[in-house]
């Protein structure tokens, strides 16, 4: 029953990628919308704080605690200590509340910050909110002077922390 349930959310989870919202309006090369979340422990990020320091990892996802965004989750927590020692600041965005991105992360142990986008400005900001009202799965690699250099928009959630960190490298 359980990998039914699984099966069922990975099915909806991935009808959902053609739904709009894959970032289509933004362009490489352009300054990356500013913004300011809270994490889910009430702690804010201002993603202009880090111009002129490190490059920055966005990754938008869909729902916390479905399977695919558990996987590709957990694919930068075994990779964050690699990203932690070359400078490089990684952040999971979705309209999920703080709560329940506290959930998903002490379920999961992961170890860097999830991003609550509850009121959606961010997820329409760049251009990742869907017709379901959800943020579609889309990566942003954002440079040291604040400009987004790649965007990933067909994502293998199985590579995507190697593909990320790998892109990243490039720009420090």
């Amino acid at each position: 029953m359980k990998k039914l349930i699984k099966l069922f959310f990975s099915i909806i989870t991935f009808g959902l990628f053609g739904c709009g919202g894959n970032a289509q309006s933004i362009k490489e090369g352009e300054l990356a919308p500013d913004f300011t979340l809270q994490d889910e422990n009430s702690k804010s990020y201002t993603l202009s704080e880090f111009r002129g320091k490190s490059p920055v990892v966005i990754f938008f996802y869909p729902k916390a605690g479905t399977p695919g965004c558990t996987k590709q989750a957990c694919g930068i927590r075994d990779n964050y200590d690699k990203f932690q020692k070359n400078g490089i600041v990684v952040f999971g965005i979705s309209v999920d509340s703080k709560e329940a991105q506290k959930k998903f992360k002490d379920e999961n142990n992961l170890n860097f910050p999830l991003l609550s986008d509850q009121d959606k400005k961010v997820s329409k900001a760049y251009d990742v909110l869907n017709n379901f009202g959800i943020s579609s799965r889309v990566s942003f690699v954002i440079d040291k002077e604040g400009k987004i250099a790649h965007i990933l928009r067909d994502i293998n959630i199985s590579q995507h922390a190697d593909q990320v960190f790998e892109l990243a490298m490039k720009l420090k």
